[in-house]
């Protein structure tokens, strides 16, 4: 069941990509180069993922347990700054970089762009199975019962709400995971953005949204994949 998932987020993001790069030549066209960037992006909170796990794996078995603590902690901050990047492939459901006079058919360019928002979707709900995996990991040890607790519930929705949150800055105010390297102006170009009269009922409707969507698309997707290793588990403890 895991192994599906992680073929399928591999599949789809390849399909997109050969779809954007395939437009040019196809078609007479320019490759438009920020779908590009944008799916590089969304691989960035599973790359920081993995080198965090790396890191802290060292640490643990050299027995550098505070090493290994500020790794998790510093870890954690980078993965969730990054997460909105694989999430805000949705986004691109807008048909922007279409131009006037391309030869591209319509229906081209509506399958990549929803390749390129699933592609998103998929990095998304993966990156948080796979955080919930490992702190389940390192708190409770090996067993899956946890995955289904009110905690691991908690924990998923927050991030969500989080990465919803972070697309919208990220669509509307243009901001970036690096911009906040500078808190202080990242925090003031937010906040006056929010005062603009509507900008926060704005801000909020689409949060709330997202974060339905994302957590549908979680419980469609990873869903199963709990039930079977809490079933699993079950079976071998029986």
């Amino acid at each position: 069941m895991l192994q599906s998932l992680l073929i399928g987020v591999v599949a789809l993001f390849t399909l997109a990509v050969v779809l954007v790069v395939a437009r040019g030549p196809l078609f007479g066209t320019r490759i438009y180069r920020p779908m590009l960037w944008n799916l590089a992006l969304s691989l960035a909170p599973l790359f920081v993922l993995f080198v965090a796990m790396v890191l802290w794996a060292v640490a643990t078995a050299l027995g550098a347990y505070v090493v290994a603590g500020t790794v998790v902690a510093v870890g954690a901050v980078a993965w969730l700054l990054m997460l909105p990047n694989a999430a805000y492939l949705v986004t691109e459901l807008n048909l922007n970089h279409r131009r006037p006079g391309e030869k591209v058919p319509e229906w081209y360019d509506v399958l990549s762009v929803l390749v390129l928002a699933m592609s998103g979707v998929l990095t998304t709900v993966l990156n948080v199975f796979v955080v919930q995996v490992e702190y389940m990991v390192v708190r409770f040890g090996d067993t899956a019962a946890p995955l289904v607790s009110t905690e691991m519930r908690v924990m998923g929705g927050v991030v969500l709400v989080l990465v919803s949150f972070g697309v919208w800055m990220g669509r509307n105010i243009r901001v970036n995971s690096w911009d906040v390297l500078r808190p202080w102006r990242f925090a003031a170009r937010v906040l006056a953005h929010l005062r603009t009269q509507g900008t926060a009922l704005n801000a909020l409707g689409f949060t709330v949204v997202a974060t339905l969507f994302f957590a549908t698309m979680y419980l469609v997707i990873v869903g199963p994949v709990i039930e079977g290793l809490v079933l699993i588990e079950a079976l071998r403890g029986g």
